[in-house]
């Protein structure tokens, strides 16, 4: 998928797949809602490493993250009702098919052992949710600092109702999944 408008991308879907999901209305073929970045930092308490998150987050989707708080209590993990846990970046429109395409042609090719992504990540309602183990693998962080390595979740969030119209969007966007 070279980066093309998100208007192109969804009006191009319907013609590539009309015939292998039997679509009849151009309002039926799936569409790109957005992309939703998460990452935990969980417990840790060290202010840097948590401000170095955020820095490589935003470097890596050119948009800054929203922190995420606890909503129950829970003595077990020490934590408390408002206590920060978590990242989290909602892309949509130019950024999100920049993204995507940097996602598909740049960063998943840079990934040690790379043997496709798995087709069983789909979820009833039609989206597709991958682990990044390594946040390295984008070409926007630094190599320097290879010490503060943290991975996150990449959440595609599409209109298909169905696991089979998902993963047929999914191959024509160029995601590169699992025989």
């Amino acid at each position: 998928m070279s980066y093309r408008s998100v208007y192109e991308l969804n009006k191009d879907s319907f013609k590539a797949l009309k015939v292998s999901l039997s679509l009849e209305n151009p309002m039926q073929a799936p569409r790109l809602v957005k992309v939703v970045i998460s990452s935990g930092f969980g417990s840790i308490k060290d202010k840097k490493k948590i401000e170095i998150m955020a820095d490589r987050l935003a470097r890596i989707t050119g948009q800054k993250p929203a922190i995420r708080a606890t909503k129950k209590a829970i003595a077990t993990f020490k934590t408390r009702v408002g206590d920060p846990i978590g990242y989290q970046i909602t892309l949509r429109g130019k950024r999100m098919c920049e993204f995507l395409d940097r996602l598909i042609h740049i960063s998943l090719p840079r990934t040690k052992d790379f043997r496709g992504l798995a087709r069983t990540s789909v979820d009833v309602m039609g989206n597709y949710t991958m682990g990044i183990k390594e946040h390295t693998i984008f070409a926007e962080t630094s190599d320097e600092d290879l010490k503060d390595v943290f991975g996150f979740a990449i959440t595609i969030v599409t209109t298909s109702s169905d696991k089979k119209s998902t993963l047929a969007f999914l191959e024509y966007l160029g995601l590169p999944l699992k025989k």
